[in-house]
């Protein structure tokens, strides 16, 4: 019996407005000032990315300490802690921050919060650059909570005064249940203003949760140190696909994967180019499974502007410093 093969192709997959926004920068900034520009961490959590802005002239550091002093730095899209700020101006840095402005979200809230004397749980993975930016806007206020079981070693000063907070990336099914289990132990914890977990996030997952019951094996293109790509396999285990791996590229797919497969969905995380998506239909149309149906769980249509630094200098220079819309294949080809 002939298997009829087809694909289930998410959407929205793949770059966000955050991550489009970081890449555009370090982009910009090239253009702008000429190489070396050096990168605080990964711009953003893509071995492609990376190694593509590599070529181009960005130079990707571990630590502030190690640009030379009154060269240029950006900092990733997963922001940095204000201390990093003042490491970047005591070296005479020209510093360019990329941090989404979704994450700088959550940085507010901290400092909000930590004025108003609240204990702060930080719902996310102990030592995500996200998480360590975070936890530096208030040090003395935030404790790092990783997940549902490690809820039970929270101490707080006054279980009155109690809030959560979150980092973005995270499977929206783990932080509510880990929110359940705080307020079992602290009932008059409070939730912040607004969801923390990123739109991005939260659309490229109900997306997956869509597909999976009918997927036989579920392909994620992204690295493994991207928290939103990681979890995007979880997701689909949970809600029912057989298999589920993670991908940079498409030459990482195992044929055995295959066996016996008639549905295979397709995804992308956060901080993946479309370029990478397009290799992996390539690569399964070539096996048989050339009939695509997009599966749309949102529309996404999010801008946001350059950092207010790079506008201004690209301004002074008379380069257009474009909005950064959503659009994944218009980088990084």
């Amino acid at each position: 019996m002939t298997v009829e093969k087809k694909v289930l192709l998410a959407a929205p997959r793949g770059y966000c407005a955050g991550v489009d926004r970081a890449v555009v920068t370090v982009e910009k900034a090239l253009e702008l000032y000429g190489p070396p520009v050096y990168v605080r961490k990964q711009i953003v959590h893509n071995k492609h990315v990376v190694s593509t802005l590599e070529k181009r002239g960005a130079i990707f550091v571990e630590e502030t300490d190690e640009v030379p002093e009154g060269a240029t730095v950006v900092f990733s899209a997963h922001g940095v802690a204000p201390v990093v700020h003042e490491e970047a101006k005591a070296r005479s840095l020209k510093s360019i921050d990329a941090t989404c402005p979704l994450v700088t979200k959550v940085h507010r809230e901290a400092v909000r919060f930590a004025d108003d004397a609240y204990d702060i749980l930080l719902i996310g993975h102990e030592g995500h650059e996200e998480v360590v930016g975070t936890s530096g806007e208030a040090p003395d206020h935030i404790t790092i909570v990783d997940g549902p079981d490690d809820v039970d070693n929270v101490q707080v000063r006054d279980p009155e005064k109690v809030v959560w907070l979150s980092q973005t990336t995270l499977s929206v099914d783990e932080t509510m249940a880990t929110v359940a289990r705080l307020r079992e132990r602290f009932p008059k914890l409070e939730s912040p203003p607004s969801d923390d977990i990123c739109y991005a996030t939260q659309n490229r997952q109900l997306a997956v949760k869509a597909m999976a019951p009918k997927t036989d094996l579920m392909i994620v293109v992204g690295s493994r140190n991207s928290s939103n790509s990681v979890r995007l396999v979880e997701v689909a285990l949970e809600h029912g696909a057989r298999d589920g791996h993670l991908v940079d590229y498409a030459e990482e797919i195992d044929e055995a994967w295959l066996d016996g497969v008639a549905t295979v969905g397709v995804t992308s995380g956060a901080s993946v180019p479309e370029v990478l998506v397009r290799d992996v239909l390539d690569w399964l149309s070539e096996r048989g499974y050339d009939d695509v149906e997009p599966v749309i769980a949102a529309e996404e249509s999010l801008l946001f502007a350059l950092p207010n630094e790079l506008r201004r200098d690209l301004k002074a220079a008379g380069i257009a410093a474009k909005t950064v819309r959503h659009d994944a294949a218009t980088h990084l080809h």
